[in-house]
């Protein structure tokens, strides 16, 4: 009678410990199903941007994400299996060892191998990123304290970029509208479909050039030129931000880039050298 009370209550333990672990299973897969979805995809996850390198860096953090996905749900699922089928209760003994060679050889192999599979298409994602060999345009972009510099390089046209929201906004004297703190007085011009190199530099302390649609940031530091590039797909505005702590006035430092068709940029560009040409 103890026996079968004893079996009877170790069933009842099992059967328990079984549907939660099923709850778990079904809650994993809604929360994943429920974040992964398009409407959230834009707010937690990186944008596929308007450029080949965003596109190629949402493409390598999607492969890493499912696969450390499916990683986590192997070893947990083994975790949580090993815990509910050689539990205490269900009248299992822990086993007195010390070392297993076997083992350690497997769990050093493997995450290796998974490490290997990794690097591969990491490897071709930075590859790509700096290969910035003949360029269309060249931009040299210095960071000064607290805007930016643009120089297009064998155009002679240079020009500064500076914050352009009103101070009665910032200082809370109006409504702040959908821009607040992204508008500039001189944006940076650029065409699609060309491919276009970035030196970036700076005039004082650190910033960083960061527009996450171009899928670009690179740190600008005095003395020392960076470089990077980008080819736009789409026409359209893109916001960014300097993502280095560069002073007081760090949060004020923003950065925006009209991407134009090459009509549009070609005419652009005759505009800023008339008047170049009228002084002379």
């Amino acid at each position: 009678m103890i026996l079968y009370s004893g079996v009877n209550n170790a069933m009842l333990d099992y059967n328990k410990n079984k549907k939660i672990f099923l709850y778990f299973i079904k809650f994993f897969i809604i929360t994943c199903s429920y974040f992964c979805s398009n409407v959230y995809a834009v707010e937690f996850n990186l944008p596929h941007g308007v450029s080949s390198i965003s596109r190629n860096i949402y493409d390598l953090h999607m492969t890493i994400f499912w696969l450390c996905v499916v990683i986590g749900i192997i070893v947990f699922g083994i975790l949580i299996y090993s815990l509910i089928k050689h539990r205490r209760s269900a009248g299992h003994e822990a086993h007195d060892f010390h070392e297993n060679t076997t083992v350690e050889i497997i769990w050093t192999i493997i995450p290796f191998i998974i490490l290997i599979v990794m690097a591969i298409p990491a490897t071709k994602v930075l590859k790509f990123m700096h290969d910035d060999k003949k360029p269309d345009l060249n931009v040299k972009i210095t960071g000064y304290q607290w805007r930016w510099e643009y120089e297009y390089l064998g155009d002679n046209i240079k020009y500064f970029s500076s914050l352009s929201t009103p101070q009665s906004q910032i200082h809370n004297l109006e409504q702040k509208d959908e821009l607040y703190l992204k508008e500039v007085d001189h944006p940076l011009v650029l065409p699609i479909n060309k491919k276009i190199r970035f030196l970036f530099t700076s005039n004082d302390v650190i910033h960083a050039w960061w527009v996450r649609d171009l899928g670009i940031k690179k740190d600008a530091i005095p003395g020392f030129i960076n470089e990077s590039w980008v080819r736009i797909d789409t026409p359209g505005t893109y916001y960014g931000q300097c993502a280095e702590l560069c002073g007081v006035n760090h949060g004020y430092m923003p950065i925006v880039v009209i991407a134009k068709t090459e009509e549009d940029f070609a005419k652009w560009l005759q505009e800023q050298k008339k008047p170049k040409q009228t002084k002379a």
